[in-house]
């Protein structure tokens, strides 16, 4: 036997439903947004710093490492916010430097805080020109090498998030 013919014109003319077909999903947010970015680049080297300035002043020294994680983490935080932009490496770079920098003058603010039995907040907001002092004084070879090492982790984590 042979198979039945459709007849010619509308296929649903027979009462058939067409076929549904799920929804498609929606499109994937735009990544390439520099100011989202620089936000949440200066929002995690704030975070990072605070966070690298309370483990120098817990443990009573700096860890390159640490240094290395705060870069990586306000390039991450820029790359994957702000997509591909070329700006966004070299912005999270200068930002990491800042967030080392930030984190090292909390670490003298509660390092000090300890001896003259004061609130670290006390100290980094209204000593703020004798902690900057203490830093200067306190910085060696090995100080300016966590720059430079938080810049570069900063400056490839955006790189890498990004693509």
């Amino acid at each position: 036997m042979s198979q039945p013919v459709p007849p010619p014109g509308n296929p649903f003319a027979d009462g058939a439903a067409p076929q549904q077909y799920p929804m498609a999903p929606p499109p994937a947010p735009a990544r390439n947004n520099v100011a989202l970015g620089l936000v949440a680049a200066l929002v995690a080297a704030l975070v990072a710093g605070g966070v690298y300035g309370a483990l120098i002043g817990g443990i009573e020294r700096e860890i390159g490492w640490a240094a290395v994680g705060v870069g990586f983490l306000v390039g991450l935080a820029a790359g994957k916010a702000g997509g591909r932009n070329p700006a966004l490496p070299i912005a999270s770079a200068v930002l990491s430097l800042g967030a080392v920098y930030l984190g090292q003058l909390v670490g003298i603010a509660i390092l000090g805080a300890k001896e003259l039995h004061l609130s670290a907040t006390d100290l980094f907001f209204n000593e703020f020109g004798a902690l900057t002092e203490a830093w200067n004084a306190d910085k060696d070879p090995l100080t300016f090498l966590f720059f430079a090492l938080a810049a570069f982790a900063a400056y490839s984590g955006a790189k890498k998030a990004a693509g």
